[in-house]
C-alpha cells in the first residue's frame, strides 16, 4: 500500500475540525485525522507493507522549466530568497513535522526523492513491486498508474476520509473512457487548474476521451493533424495546432516518473511501534489519544 501522504493529510486537515487540539491548544486535526485514516486502511485492507510517500519537492524545477504555470498558483507570495514555498493553511504547516515524527516512531516507512514529488515515488515503487499494489490518494493524476496486469489500483476518497472508491481498469474506463496510461494524456489535453496545466483550449474531458479513443493515443492524435482524411473538425485542428508547443512538453510534466533510483528498504508493517518511548513522548506532547491507540491496535491485529 502506497500513501500519497500530503494529499491525505490535506484531506484530514479539512475533514477534521480544528477544535481537535493538543494539550497546549495547538491544532492537531491533520495529525489525528491521518492516523485514524491509516488505522482504517490497515484494519480494512491488511497490507503486508505500507509506505508513506513524501513530497521532497512539491514543484520540481524541471517540470516548471517545461510549463512555467505548473502549480504556480500555489506558491506563497512572500518567501525568502525566491524559493518556491507552497501556500498552506497557517495551522497545517506546524503539523507536518509532527506527522513525520509519529510515522517514524510507529515504524511506518517514509520515502521521498530529491527534485521529485510523492507521485514519482509512488510511480517508481508501484512499478517495482512484485505483488498487487493499492495506491491511496485524493489526486486523480495517479489514475495513470492503474494496471490490472500488475494488480495496481487506486483507492480514492469520495466523501471525507471514510468512503473509498476502488479504481481498476474497468472503473477507469467506465468513468473516463480511457485506460491508465491514457488518463495522463486525457489530463494534459483537458488541462488541470489545480496543477496549473492549461490544457488545449476548447477541448474538455469528454472531447479529449473521444479523440484518444478514435486516434489511439496522443501521438496518433498529433499525427492526424497531417492527415486530411483524419476526420478532425476545423476547430479541433486549429486548437491542436495552436497548442503544439504545449503538447510537445506536457507529457513529460504530466507523466509520473517510474524509474527513480530509490534504495531498497523494508516497508513491512510492524506489529508494534518501532520506538515506543519516542511515541509515548509524542502522544503526551500532542495529545494524540484515541487516534494513536486505534493505529497501534490495528497494527497489532
Amino acid at each position: 500500500m502506497l500513501l500519497d501522504t500530503a494529499s491525505l493529510y490535506f484531506r484530514a486537515y479539512h475533514g477534521v475540525p480544528d477544535s481537535v487540539r493538543a494539550p497546549d491548544g495547538t491544532p492537531v486535526n491533520a495529525v489525528r485525522g491521518l492516523l485514524d485514516f491509516i488505522a482504517r486502511l490497515v484494519k480494512d485492507h491488511r497490507p503486508d507493507a505500507l509506505v508513506a510517500c513524501m513530497d521532497e519537492d512539491w514543484r520540481p524545477a524541471w517540470r516548471v522549466a517545461l510549463i512555467p504555470t505548473y502549480k504556480a498558483h500555489r506558491v506563497a507570495d512572500e518567501v525568502p530568497d525566491g524559493a518556491d514555498v507552497e501556500e498552506v493553511p497557517d495551522t497545517l504547516s506546524p503539523q507536518v513535522p509532527v506527522i513525520e515524527a509519529v510515522l517514524d516512531a510507529v515504524g511506518i516507512l517514509r520515502v521521498g526523492a530529491p527534485e521529485h514529488e510523492a507521485d514519482d515515488v509512488i510511480g517508481t515503487l508501484s512499478h517495482r513491486a512484485a505483488g498487487p499494489v493499492d495506491i491511496v490518494t485524493g489526486d486523480r493524476d495517479l489514475f495513470q498508474l492503474i494496471d490490472d496486469s500488475r494488480g495496481v489500483r487506486v483507492l480514492y476518497p469520495v466523501r471525507g476520509m471514510a468512503n473509498l472508491a476502488a479504481f481498476d481498469e474497468a472503473a477507469l474506463r467506465e468513468k473516463y473512457g480511457v485506460d491508465g496510461p491514457g488518463y495522463a494524456e486525457l489530463a494534459l489535453l483537458r488541462g488541470d487548474p489545480s496543477d496549473g496545466l492549461p490544457g488545449v483550449p476548447g477541448i474538455g474531458e469528454k472531447t479529449a476521451a473521444k479523440l484518444l479513443a478514435r486516434y489511439g493515443d496522443l501521438a496518433g492524435l498529433i499525427a492526424a493533424l497531417d492527415d486530411p482524411t483524419s476526420g478532425l473538425t476545423p476547430a479541433q485542428h486549429r486548437r491542436l495546432r495552436e497548442a503544439a508547443d504545449y503538447l510537445a512538453v506536457a507529457p513529460r510534466v504530466v507523466r509520473v516518473v517510474t524509474d527513480l533510483p530509490l534504495p531498497e528498504r523494508d516497508a513491512t508493517l510492524p506489529a508494534s511501534p518501532r520506538d515506543p518511548e519516542a511515541l509515548a513522548a509524542l502522544n503526551e506532547r500532542w495529545g494524540l489519544g484515541g487516534s494513536l491507540s486505534r493505529l497501534v491496535a490495528a497494527l497489532a491485529r
